[in-house]
């Protein structure tokens, strides 16, 4: 393609340098600028946003968040020529995404994008475009460049549904990481497993991802695609915009890789520590031999065991819970389960999830664990399934 037209483009990391570069390579004259002032070879540095939009068609925002768009526009909008569109590729919260299509108007088109570095060099984004009908026709050139463009009816629709993308794509994360640690449980070969999960459900993750699943967080920080810190910001994003906790988030927010890792590290993060099992298996044991012993060594001495118990709220004290048993098996005890769910570990916090089935009961028990020398339980919420 050749053109006339200038693009600007504001922020230039990973995505940002990527998209710089495709559009200098298809013909487009870019400027670009970042705060940290690395620009890529194809394309113009500017000494600052003023500059690289003064001359300016279009404007394409790759920032981190809504904040810096919000900053980065307000001090450029002096500088903005009335005709330029601002194509903005920024994954933000839909009220972000409406306000600033409300503040520049009709040549403002929200664009977040599905995909990463890889897809952006191949032209193969999926592109969220919401706008004006004039603003999206000038700006269809450019954004034909890096993908297919599916027309969605404004801002925050936009918005809401690339972090939706997004928090699918962090829930197969982390049911990668559950099934690489059942497989090293049961001592799989890591190249072997991962040859036939490519065969399965999670088989496009697995290939796109392959050398971070084989070589673990040391591969990543060099060549991440998309981070850890990305992902987790944007599902924080959609649990605060539709106040719904999200299982992604927890776990992603766990990961102990650095937030610049690329995401698929989460998924080889291993197992928890043992120390963090250690009061539930000692909760287990209590109930598997009725010895109130193994209560005390699971628990806090502060801890509450509450619920719903014949249709009223009970808290008990952990004096009271060790009382209800009598120091031996349960009759049933040889046909008795429990097992771990979840845990999720923030510091020096964690909470688990564990299912009984206790006879012709079920139960899912919930738990608060604290470190504090060691781990413990702090407290215990229960629900029993009639």
């Amino acid at each position: 393609m050749t053109t006339s037209h200038t693009i600007a483009v504001l922020g230039l990391g990973r995505m940002g340098s990527a998209i710089a570069t495709r559009l200098a390579d298809q013909g487009w004259d870019v400027v670009g600028w970042t705060r940290s002032g690395r620009t890529p070879a194809a394309v113009k540095p500017a000494a600052d946003p003023d500059e690289a939009v003064a001359k300016a068609d279009f404007v394409v925002l790759a920032l981190f968040d809504g904040p810096a768009c919000r900053q980065v526009l307000d001090g450029v909008r002096d500088a903005l020529r009335p005709d330029t569109i601002v194509l903005n590729t920024s994954t933000v919260a839909p009220a972000e995404a409406s306000g600033l299509a409300r503040r520049l108007g009709r040549s403002y088109v929200h664009a977040p994008v599905l995909g990463s570095v890889p897809a952006v060099g191949a032209g193969a984004l999926q592109i969220l475009a919401a706008g004006e009908q004039d603003a999206l026709d000038r700006a269809r050139p450019v954004l034909d460049t890096l993908g297919t463009v599916r027309q969605v009816d404004d801002a925050s629709t936009a918005a809401a549904l690339k972090l939706v993308a997004n928090n699918s794509l962090a829930g197969a994360v982390l049911a990668l990481r559950d099934t690489l640690r059942q497989a090293d449980a049961l001592g799989l070969p890591r190249d072997r497993t991962l040859d036939i999960l490519e065969l399965g459900q999670l088989g496009g993750l697995v290939a796109r991802k392959r050398r971070f699943l084989l070589g673990g967080p040391a591969a990543a920080p060099a060549t991440a695609e998309f981070t850890i810190g990305a992902l987790a910001k944007d599902m924080a994003l959609l649990a605060a915009a539709s106040d719904t906790p999200l299982r992604s988030a927890a776990g992603l927010a766990g990961t102990p890789a650095a937030p610049e890792a690329d995401m698929a590290v989460a998924a080889t993060d291993p197992a928890v520590d043992d120390a963090v099992l250690a009061p539930l298996r000692a909760y287990i044991r209590g109930h598997a031999t009725g010895d109130p012993t193994h209560f005390r060594d699971a628990f806090w001495p502060t801890a509450h065991i509450e619920g719903i118990r014949d249709g009223a709220f009970v808290s008990w004290r952990l004096d009271e819970y060790c009382a209800l048993f009598e120091g031996r098996p349960a009759p049933d005890e040889a046909t008795r389960s429990r097992r771990i769910e979840a845990i999720d570990v923030h510091g020096t916090v964690a909470n688990a999830t564990m299912t009984l089935s206790h006879g012709a009961d079920t139960f899912t028990d919930v738990f608060l664990l604290v470190r504090a020398g060691g781990w413990r339980i702090a407290n215990k919420a229960y629900h029993r399934h009639s």
